[in-house]
């Protein structure tokens, strides 16, 4: 674990978590200090983040002991109905290409963050200086980084404009090399000095529907010109007396309060346990049925949120938990008549404000074209989100956002801060957080060791690609040497994981009110690093 006292930063990549540590050093708050993070990380993991990307954040205020919940995804562009895609064949939604793009709230998610909740010392300009700087200088390739340019470089190389700066020479880029992204840099510099009225309304704008345009998209500059995000109160459960903050829909923060309130009433197992998987896993299962069953952007359908996480509604949900048989196919669990790829970073200052903050371009590099000239890779969130099932509280229509995988987690005891957490993968986020939470109250590890755990995901979650995949339960080694012949005895289909192998990339800090401190932790399945102050 990482032990400071001034200031943290918990981020996949240490040039990102650097440039939060300057600014907190600077004198700037946990805000500043995310908005220079997630400036780096757009452009040193250009797969999982940037200017095209979606945000979810939370906010702790010491001032007025509060958290505030971010929502910065976009809606689907005015064209995009569902008659556009079935007349053209579709039967679900493309995953790449440009009718894979929804409206970016990434810019406006930082010039509101920055407004609203910044320490006033420092312009956009100064927090996104470190960025600018690597996008026109170049950084260096991470080994996570390389390894995901060699795994899609068959996407990379359907589009001119990915290729011509992930592909140079024909080929990914390695470790060490040196990605160097001279059109971002200008695009940056833009953003830096106009703030959200440059990227939505100015000459980015202008760039995005021209390309968009030529290359068979949908999205457009009157698209762009109308986004808002919103800021609003967060969901939250309790769990043995710890209250636990998340996003609210289309957030699909609220799967792991559900999981929270399904698991609270068992006696705890020993940890690695088949029982401590089965029952999680099993809780996982109702929890995203009730996702898919019901949920989509609150503007659209009437979520029913507060039945969902009523304590009464898991008790009556936790009757479907069979403690010696995986369930093969559960339903969402309300009477009939109710309708991955991404980073996470956490923050905290001197003064005892936190930030939770996730973001990301869906898949990794997104919709896969870079806008030519600008250095941006789009997002695919609607090619990866929507269905086209008709009816369906996820069917995409034009200005509605889809259920989305971002997550960020804070929770509080005795009122005060405890613990900001979260990882990026899809419908593994809430999955892992899961277990890094249990890993801490439950088992008693330390954060380090609750992030570095093994771990296990159930696949498939909530992705329309992949939602009518048989089950599978993906599983770390370290686990007992019992436990997968125990899974495997009651019905899970195993598909056994190397040494942290199944993914995720937690990063968490915890606040210790007695010492005075902050415990950062993580995630060594990723490049990144926790640095304090």
């Amino acid at each position: 674990m990482v032990l400071a006292r001034r200031g943290m930063v918990a981020s996949g990549h240490p040039l990102a978590a650097a440039a939060g540590l300057q600014v907190l050093g600077a004198g700037g708050n946990a805000v500043d200090a995310a908005i220079a993070t997630a400036g780096v990380l757009g452009v040193a993991q250009p797969m999982m983040s940037g200017l095209g990307g979606d945000t979810f954040m939370l906010v702790y205020r010491k001032r007025e002991g509060r958290i505030w919940a971010m929502n910065a995804s976009g809606p689907a562009p005015a064209g995009a109905t569902r008659e556009f895609f079935v007349e053209r064949g579709y039967a679900k939604m493309p995953l790449r290409g440009m009718l894979a793009v929804s409206v970016p709230g990434a810019v406006a998610a930082m010039v509101t963050a920055l407004t609203r909740w910044g320490s006033g010392r420092f312009t956009l300009q100064h927090l996104l200086e470190p960025a600018i700087r690597y996008a026109e200088e170049g950084v260096p390739v991470a080994r996570k980084v390389a390894q995901w340019m060699h795994e899609l470089e068959p996407v990379l190389s359907r589009y001119p404009s990915s290729a011509a700066v992930f592909l140079p020479k024909g080929r990914p880029l390695a470790e060490g090399d040196i990605l160097v992204q001279r059109d971002l840099a200008p695009s940056l510099r833009i953003v830096a000095a106009g703030g959200a009225e440059a990227f939505y309304r100015g000459p980015i704008a202008r760039a995005i529907d021209e390309y968009g345009r030529s290359h068979g998209g949908l999205l457009t500059a009157d698209d762009l010109a109308g986004y808002e995000v919103d800021v609003v109160e967060p969901l939250h459960t309790t769990y043995r007396g710890i209250t636990v903050f998340t996003t609210p829909p289309q957030s699909q923060g609220f799967l792991l309060l559900g999981m929270l309130n399904l698991l609270e009433d068992f006696s705890p197992a020993p940890w690695g346990s088949a029982d401590w998987v089965h029952r999680a896993v099993e809780a996982k299962k109702l929890a995203y049925a009730d996702r898919v069953a019901y949920l989509g952007d609150p503007k659209f359908v009437r979520n029913p949120i507060d039945r969902l996480l009523d304590k009464t509604y898991a008790a009556h949900r936790r009757r479907a938990i069979d403690p010696a048989r995986a369930a093969e196919a559960p339903t969402g669990g309300l009477p009939a008549e109710v309708p991955g790829d991404t980073t996470y970073f956490c923050t905290a200052d001197v003064e005892g404000n936190l930030v939770s903050y996730i973001t990301s371009l869906s898949a990794a590099f997104g919709c896969g074209e870079i806008v030519e000239g600008t250095g941006i890779m789009l997002n695919n969130r609607a090619g990866r989100g929507f269905t086209l099932t008709a009816g369906h509280p996820n069917c995409i229509a034009p200005g509605k956002r889809t259920m989305h995988t971002l997550s960020p987690y804070m929770a509080t005891k005795d009122g005060a801060p405890w613990l900001t957490w979260g990882t990026p993968g899809g419908d593994g986020q809430p999955q892992w957080s899961l277990q890094i939470f249990l890993n801490l109250v439950e088992a008693g590890m330390n954060l380090q060791q609750a992030v570095e755990a093994p771990r296990w995901q159930s696949f498939p979650g909530t992705d329309p690609a992949t939602i009518e995949t048989p089950f599978e339960l993906r599983i770390d080694t370290g686990y007992p040497a019992e436990t997968p012949a125990e899974l495997e005895r009651r019905g899970h289909r195993l598909r056994p994981m190397g040494e942290m192998e199944s993914g995720g990339a937690g990063q968490g800090i915890m606040v210790d009110h007695e010492r005075g401190l902050y415990i950062g932790a993580s995630d060594p399945r990723v490049d990144g690093c926790a640095i304090g102050l």
